[in-house]
């Protein structure tokens, strides 16, 4: 097989910044405020958890522009990592990246482009059961989310350009599609329901899909946030995925951290309004009990009729398939990078006569295919939040030890708002995972397990390395 030996940098500020929107945006937008509700139940913590969301998001990528003006190579948060502590947690990171982050990203977006895709082709429907191998039921959304997974691999082991195309035309696609969705929203919404939702917008209260109302105490309110925002933090994921695909941007110490203030900020300004406009045309206890949580499918129904099932059927599934080409395209060069310090397959370091790591996406194919089949990527996804926030608040701190360190060191661009926001960052990143701990051990203790059980891989990998040495 034709090898090359080096990246091509061919992306543009609006490609690096479309890969920061589009692997942002998969299917969350369109669901997970129903959980968030049930949590919160009140339409002004709703969009609360959505800004500290958004406030958390877009503080990180700031301080992430730091980083990636330092080190603009490939491997993105692997690197900062690996230079700001040691080997070890670097390997952590790119071990639970390639165990659940990104490949069980990939697994659910895809399942949610298959889940979609059933409104206009019942035959793809989850529900039905086409094989049964003991306790696991394989439907044919499972086996069309593969085969999207497949495809999508398959034109990215095909160079960056044909990746390129697809993440900025879908990514463009699904920005017109959401903003149309929120104008029109905003023009349908309805003053009754408005009114009758803000009208006890602060009364923190978890809302059941049945409509009782439980009061919380002081203390269950803030793990009540904390759970609230599993969902949000999900869906606002995978925004420093440009980061790992330094290698391939043009000018790379100047548009990697302005991709990702961008990226971030349209990305977010998109969530909030959305559920603005969701608390405008539906009573909350419609969003809390949204038929299998598809909050803008009713919200469709309400604002275009009939219609508007597939309306947000088509946006999702644009969304879906263009978030998951970003997440594929993006994260092989992670396992490449690992492989070129000898912590990974040997051929995954690799780049075939097109440029790419070809054989890191097709591992990483496998990966979520088998998560996709498992069925169980859903409860993989639960304890994801927990783990990034982790490694996230790590990288920050990251940034306060390599000023330390490395104060002569080149900054093209320097974390806005140091050492204020990043501080601020790192406060609420490490509040919301102690939240977890105390009242959802359940989306803790499984990301924990994972993480941990790269220690021994690592030295097993070290070992290894030394013996060919």
């Amino acid at each position: 097989m034709n090898t090359t030996t080096a990246f091509k940098p061919t992306l543009s500020l609006l490609d690096a910044t479309m890969i920061v929107a589009g692997s942002m945006i998969g299917s969350g937008i369109f669901i997970v405020s129903a959980d968030i509700t049930r949590n919160v139940g009140a339409s002004g913590w709703l969009i609360v958890v959505w800004l500290l969301t958004g406030f958390m998001t877009l503080t990180a990528a700031l301080s992430y522009g730091e980083l990636s003006g330092m080190f603009p190579k490939a491997g993105g948060q692997y690197v900062y990592l690996k230079e700001a502590y040691n080997p070890l947690v670097g390997f952590l990171y790119g071990w639970s990246f390639f165990a659940v982050i990104q490949t069980g990203t990939i697994a659910a977006v895809g399942v949610a482009f298959s889940k979609f895709t059933a409104y206009l082709i019942p035959q793809v429907s989850e529900d039905i059961v086409l094989l049964s191998i003991g306790s696991v039921k394989i439907s044919p959304a499972q086996l069309l989310s593969i085969a999207v997974i497949v495809l999508l691999t398959y034109i990215n082991t095909k160079g960056v350009k044909s990746g390129k195309i697809i993440q900025t035309t879908f990514t463009l696609t699904k920005l017109l599609s959401l903003f149309g969705l929120i104008i029109f929203g905003l023009i349908a919404i309805k003053g009754g329901v408005w009114h009758h939702n803000w009208s006890n917008a602060w009364n923190l209260q978890h809302m059941a899909k049945d409509g009782t109302i439980q009061s919380y105490t002081t203390t269950a309110a803030l793990g009540a946030i904390a759970a609230a925002m599993v969902g949000s933090i999900f869906s606002s994921d995978a925004w420093n995925n440009v980061t790992f695909i330094a290698g391939e941007i043009k000018n790379p110490k100047k548009n990697i951290g302005l991709s990702l203030f961008l990226g971030t900020l349209i990305v977010t300004i998109i969530y909030v309004s959305a559920n603005i406009v969701y608390t405008g045309v539906l009573p909350l206890q419609e969003i809390a009990s949204a038929e299998k949580d598809r909050v803008a499918v009713t919200a469709s129904q309400v604002i275009f009729g009939n219609i508007g099932t597939y309306v947000i059927a088509v946006m999702i599934m644009i969304s879906t398939f263009g978030c998951n080409n970003g997440l594929i395209l993006a994260g092989a060069r992670v396992y490449y990078t690992m492989a070129k310090d000898g912590l990974f397959f040997k051929r995954t370091a690799e780049l075939n006569k097109r440029a790419v790591p070809e054989f890191a996406l097709w591992i990483q194919c496998v990966v979520a295919s088998v998560l996709c089949l498992s069925g169980k990527y859903g409860d993989l996804l639960d304890m994801v939040s927990f783990i990034v926030v982790i490694f996230y608040v790590l990288t920050i701190v990251g940034i306060f030890i390599l000023r330390k360190r490395m104060p002569e060191a080149e900054r093209p661009y320097k974390a806005f708002g140091y050492p204020v926001l990043p501080v601020i960052y790192i406060i609420m990143g490490i509040s919301f995972c102690v939240l977890l701990i105390i009242y959802k051990p359940e989306f803790t203790w499984p990301g924990l397990i994972i993480a941990l059980i790269g220690i021994p891989l690592y030295y097993l990998a070290v070992a290894n390395q030394s013996k060919k040495v």
